[in-house]
């Protein structure tokens, strides 16, 4: 039970969201990114940093980071002009604020739709959240540092002239100071161009909260209309600082996956990976949300934040600081997490961080519930596009809105398996790694909350729960895995120049796909149908080619491809009837398609949660279930559905949802008809109950079934051969036993005591007849499971069942079932023990004039069937669920052969509640690609045969005349190992060391002269001792060619502090021992 009290603060409205994330360049397609598990994490690109310049796996190298991969923005077109941008100024201006820009106006026309024109901007607030450095400015600031660099390069020797160029050089890659440079460096002014360029008069600023700056600023953007200072707030975040400097601070601390993946809570998690993005929401107050017409996202019920208090590092998480905020959350909601079903967490990958954020949500759900294990789905999208940091919170808020809006449960990816010390299997979460529908009872809305924690302790918890008001919703986000396409002419030759048309238009396929469904429907059955399923405008032009070479050829033969192609021809006169499978052709996901996109196909599952099933499991439980880590755990919930007591209400509650979503297009039968237990969803099809009651028909028919299979030892086998040599064969060998089934020509099922089929299966193995065994729990459409028929007919009386307003065929003797509502009652609980007669039926159909044969529920069993017993006469079978198929893709398909088959239907209302995506718009003229790299930024060069190679170290020689001075960088070798150089210097250095080996050379010259007359004058000296010659002064010139020499080669090694003196100073003389 829901503990629900009153909130302490109003309820916030989204009416707007856009988004800019890696892999797509708007919310539809990071909404589509999320919801197909896509990894987003690639290799550095070069517009960044070179990873030839900075990465090194040791994480102890110094200047290096061991990272290499992140999630990175795709260039965008970016208008300068149409947002009285000088495009001069754009190299001056940190490409944050120029993607805020686009973001912005997409949230803003998002929420004002229509009155974008004419909405009130004044009291319209921006606030972000914006962490405090930007690219920019570690840009400008490392152009500043010209004296470090002319130290560097005087140190080094080279002449004043030379340093100049090199320094000249190296400021050549960063871009130069202008008028510009600071308002489009500093962080605040990300909000302030916004306000600035839309014109909003409310406030803007920024927030900075490290990795939960969104969540400061949705705080503070709340508090904002709450107290009636602004009547509407953007809020989110903006992060697209990925340089080199970001990833050095994360490699240091260090908090970077060594494997390059972000897996949050995985057995496998080693540290975070780097995203950058952008994300915003437009928010109102509810009620005038309500008043103003709004279409509505979602609801903002409770905000908590907090602070960690002291701990043992300014950045260590902690978990009871977390808890609080989460506790603060909900207690500003106004209600309990015991009823929250999606927690999207921080989530950043790192052990410390996994495990105090799973502790601290831990202590907060599990002290509000009853001790239930596993209810609540957890999830970070970080898995997928890495920490974006100040933008986290975005991501994190915008998958949560989108789960609330589209009624889907999203996927976490990389999660091969639970980190075992986590124990999430005896908590209240479950990682959700498959994308799964959100079914829920109408005791509450569906209700999730999205974290954000930042460095120094900051702490933020937000709760949502989806719109069930009574204002208007907003459009769904296409999310649709194909479109459906139509065309009709009354001749095939005028329906070929609408081909054409079609093949030319550059128009999205979405827009293709509705546009050709509104005219369709205009035509009024035409006489030539041409309906095409695809993916892409790729395969729509690939399809439509095939299929128009096709009609050329043959323009009055129809046709039904694989490829999701059809054509019709003539007057549509044929009879369409709907069948319904039986138990056997379940399967676990069945319907989850179509539940995750048609309202019409959710609510029956939605209806189904609210029925008592066994103790606290629900039926989508069971057939939807949580992702499993093991086979073991996926063979136990394969066989929990394959139960009699789950099976039957598993497939009535599917065959149900298609069906609502069948009349919610205007899609009809004029009669039906069910293999065994289908015959519950036939009867429903033809008006005698609602969806609700099929299911508990169901789980009434298979609770009972299941209990006499408990009692009965029982089997049924299948026989391939015609019915009149079984039934031979049955008098002659087996009298005991009963034919169950006869499904087609040469199918039949026989059924009876297991003693007595496995003696007959002897007999035919003996006569060598095929035959199979059925997995079933007993001999059921036998005498042996009559107890349960009175049973049955008991529970029977207890429903609401009404007289049939359409023709249903039975499967007794294959007439259609009475109007009167008890003996419709009597027939359908005699069956359970009855033959299914199903041949019988389909002839019947048949020759009531039924053409088309629709298999309504999962597979295609029955649909085999149909084609085995018709044979070569006219018909067309259309099966709607196909296993390993997408569901969405199969129900289109089928869609598809109906219209150009001629039944009618009112397609223009396929995905009608999905926002329509815009033409396609003519680029502006001077638009240019910008992305989460600065633009114009002269470093790194877009062509990496820019980048010289390293030239030969230069032969290295000591001076010990001369010591270096304290401080003084000694050794060109040590220095470049220390210090890698840039460009620049690199350039300067090469010729400094050309210009040094020339004069090296030239010293070896003179010191080998300087010594041979040293030799010399040496033996004159010791010829004058044993002579008696007195001591000699070398002469003044080689004196000086000795002094000049070394002096010149020692500049060239050492700082100007420890050069000697001048080589215009006397030169000292070398005495000689006399």
């Amino acid at each position: 039970m829901s503990n629900d009290r009153s909130s302490r603060h109003p309820a916030i409205a989204v009416v707007g969201v856009s988004a800019l994330f890696p892999g797509s360049q708007d919310a539809t397609g990071f909404w589509n990114d999320i919801l197909a598990g896509r990894d987003l994490i690639g290799d550095v690109p070069a517009s960044h940093w070179r990873i030839d310049d900075y990465y090194d796996p040791d994480p102890s190298a110094p200047d290096k980071t061991y990272a290499r991969r992140g999630g990175f923005l795709s260039p965008i077109d970016f208008d300068a002009l149409g947002f009285g941008i000088p495009p001069a100024t754009l190299s001056a201006t940190d490409t944050s604020q120029l993607l805020a820009l686009i973001v912005a106006q997409a949230v803003l026309e998002d929420a004002a739709r229509d009155q974008i024109a004419s909405i009130d901007r004044s009291r319209i607030s921006v606030i972000l959240g914006v962490t405090s450095a930007q690219e920019l400015l570690f840009s400008m600031v490392s152009r500043l540092q010209r004296p470090v660099w002319v130290k560097a390069l005087r140190e080094s020797g080279l002449p004043e002239d030379e340093v100049q160029r090199a320094c000249d050089r190296i400021a050549g890659h960063y871009v130069p100071w202008q008028e510009a440079s600071f308002p489009g460096l500093l962080g605040n002014v990300v909000a302030g161009r916004i306000a600035n360029r839309l014109n909003l008069g409310g406030t803007n600023c920024v927030t900075d909260a490290a990795c939960a700056s969104t969540f400061s600023a949705l705080s503070m953007a709340v508090n904002e209309l709450v107290l009636g200072h602004s009547d509407m707030a953007i809020a989110g975040g903006v992060d697209t600082l990925n340089d080199i400097f970001m990833y050095m601070c994360f490699s240091k601390t260090p908090a970077l996956s060594p494997s390059g993946d972000c897996r949050p809570f995985s057995d496998q998690a080693d540290g975070t990976m780097l995203g950058e993005g952008l994300g915003m929401v437009a928010l109102k107050r509810l009620d005038d949300a309500e008043r103003d017409g709004d279409r509505i996202y979602a609801v903002l019920r409770g905000i908590g934040s907090g602070s960690d208090g002291r701990a043992k590092s300014v950045y260590a998480p902690v978990a009871a600081g977390q808890a609080r905020t989460l506790a603060r959350a909900y207690a500003a909601a106004g209600y309990g997490p015991e009823t929250v079903e999606m927690v999207e967490a921080h989530g950043t990958g790192t052990k410390a961080g996994d495990a105090a954020e799973f502790d601290g949500l831990r202590q907060v759900f599990a002290a509000n519930g009853d001790g239930a294990r596993q209810w609540c789905a957890l999830g970070s999208v970080k898995s997928q596009i890495g920490h974006t940091k100040a933008a986290a919170g975005a991501a994190g808020l915008f998958k949560t809105v989108m789960a609330l809006h589209h009624k889907v449960l999203p996927p976490t990816i990389k999660v091969a398996a639970p980190n075992p010390n986590l124990a999430i299997a005896d908590s209240p979460f479950y990682l959700n790694t498959e994308t799964r529908p959100w079914i829920r009872a109408s005791d509450h809305p569906r209700r999730a909350a999205v974290s954000a924690f930042g460095f120094g302790g900051s702490n933020f918890h937000v709760t949502l729960e989806e719109y069930l008001g009574p204002g208007a919703k907003a459009e769904r986000l296409a999310t649709q895995s194909c479109d459906l396409v139509l065309l009709g002419a009354a001749t095939a030759a005028e329906l070929l120049p609408l081909m054409d048309a079609m093949l030319a238009s550059t128009a999205p396929l979405a827009c293709i796909a509705h546009d050709s469904r509104i005219a369709f429907d205009a035509l009024r059955h035409p006489a030539h149908r041409f309906a095409v399923v695809a993916a892409t405008r790729a395969l729509l032009q690939q399809r439509l080619l095939a299929a128009r070479a096709r009609i050329v050829a043959q323009p009055d033969q129809r046709f039904d491809l694989a490829d999701g192609s059809s054509y019709g021809v003539g007057a549509a006169v044929e009879k369409v009837a709907f069948l319904f499978p039986g138990q056997g052709s379940q399967y676990l996901g069945m319907g989850a398609a179509i539940a995750m996109q048609f309202e019409a196909a959710r609510r029956v599952f939605d209806a189904a949660a609210d029925l008592p099933m066994d103790g606290d499991v629900r039926l989508h439980e069971v057939m939807f279930p949580r992702p499993a880590f093991d086979d073991a755990t996926r063979q136990r919930q394969q066989d929990t559905l394959t139960r009699t007591e789950w099976a039957q209400p598993a497939l009535g509650a599917h065959a149900a949802a298609l069906l609502a979503q069948l009349r919610e297009l205007g899609v009809g039968a004029d009669a039906h008809g069910g293999h065994s237990f289908g015959e519950v969803v036939a009867l429903h099809a033809g008006g005698a109950f609602d969806a609700p009651t099929v299911v508990q028909i169901a789980r009434r028919r298979g609770e009972l079934m299941s209990a006499a299979a408990a009692i009965s030892s029982g089997a049924m086998t299948a026989v391939s051969v015609d019915i009149d040599r079984v039934h031979a064969l049955l008098a002659k060998h087996a009298p005991d036993l009963v034919v169950a089934n006869h499904n087609a020509l040469n199918q039949v099922v026989v059924s009876g005591a297991l003693a007595a089929i496995t003696t007959f299966e002897t007999i035919l193995q003996q006569q060598g007849l095929a035959f199979r065994r059925l997995p079933v729990a007993s001999a059921f459409h036998s005498p042996l499971v009559a107890s349960c028929s009175d049973a049955f007919a008991q529970a029977l009386k207890t429903l609401p069942i009404a007289s049939l307003t359409m023709p249903v065929y039975g499967n007794a003797s294959g007439a259609c079932f009475p109007n009167d509502v008890a003996a419709m009652s009597a027939q359908l609980a005699a069956q359970i023990a009855n033959p299914v007669r199903f041949v019988d039926m389909i002839e019947a159909l048949y020759a009531d004039g039924v053409r088309s044969f629709v298999e309504v529920g999962p597979g295609g069993v029955l649909s085999g069937l149909v084609g085995a017993i018709l044979g070569d006469r006219s018909h067309r079978t259309i099966a709607l669920d196909r296993k390993g198929r997408d569901g969405v893709e199969s129900l289109l398909i089928g869609l598809a052969r109906l219209a150009a088959g001629g039944t009618s239907m009112q397609a223009a209302r396929l995905f009608a509640d999905t926002r329509r995506p815009p033409a396609t718009a003519s680029a502006a003229k001077l638009a240019v690609a910008i992305s989460g790299s600065n633009y114009g930024k002269p470093y790194p060069p877009t062509d990496p045969r820019e980048i010289p190679p390293p030239n030969p170290a230069r032969a290295a020689f000591t001076i010990s005349q001369t010591p270096a001075t304290p401080g003084a960088v000694v050794g060109t070798q040590n220095m470049h190992a220390q210090n890698p150089p840039s460009d620049a210097w690199l350039v300067a250095f090469q010729e400094s060391q050309q210009q040094t080996a020339a004069a090296h050379a030239a010293f070896q010259r003179t010191m080998a002269e300087s010594h041979a007359a040293y030799l010399k004058l040496a033996e004159s000296a010791l010829l004058g001792l044993s002579g008696g010659v007195p001591m000699v002064v070398i002469p003044t010139a080689v004196a000086a060619v000795v002094e000049t020499t070394t002096t010149t080669a020692v500049a060239k090694t050492t700082s100007t502090a420890s050069l000697p003196s001048s080589p215009s100073s006397p030169p000292t003389a070398i005495a000689l021992p006399q």
